[in-house]
């Protein structure tokens, strides 16, 4: 027997990957802006404007639902690395460092990478085509 909630679960899904993907596109939109010549950086390290422009490439891939379980994983892998990198050193516990966001982040990504795009997506309206080898 389906719940009233259980019914409505691949459109919360799909709302979760957009919501995940539209607000890490919009974190790596600061650094590409910064790059063009506008905005403000994080860091003028090379190794944050590289994140950046992941950051907006991946999030606008898993925004539409293209490629999702690729981007995702990246994306995820981005965000452990920033944990480790950037926060964790300030602290043991996410709460000591402000790495929440990044953890957080990390395990949704972990999580589309996972289940792939869901609906309301590119890879759902359009599959890629295989092509027969023989």
């Amino acid at each position: 027997m389906k719940t009233v909630l259980g019914q409505h679960r691949e459109t919360a899904y799909a709302l979760l990957r957009m919501a995940a993907g539209f607000n890490f596109f919009c974190h790596g939109i600061v650094a590409v802006a910064f790059l063009l010549g506008e905005g403000t950086p994080y860091s003028p390290a090379w190794l944050y404007n590289t994140a950046g422009i992941i950051e907006f490439v991946t999030g606008a891939l898993i925004l539409v639902g293209f490629r999702t379980r690729y981007a995702a994983a990246l994306a995820s892998v981005q965000m452990l690395v920033a944990y480790f990198y950037r926060h964790q050193p300030d602290g043991l516990l996410p709460i000591e460092n402000d790495g929440e966001l990044a953890l957080l982040y990390c395990i949704i990504f972990g999580f589309l990478a996972a289940a792939g795009s869901g609906k309301w997506s590119v890879d759902s309206c359009c599959p890629p085509r295989r092509r027969d080898l023989t």
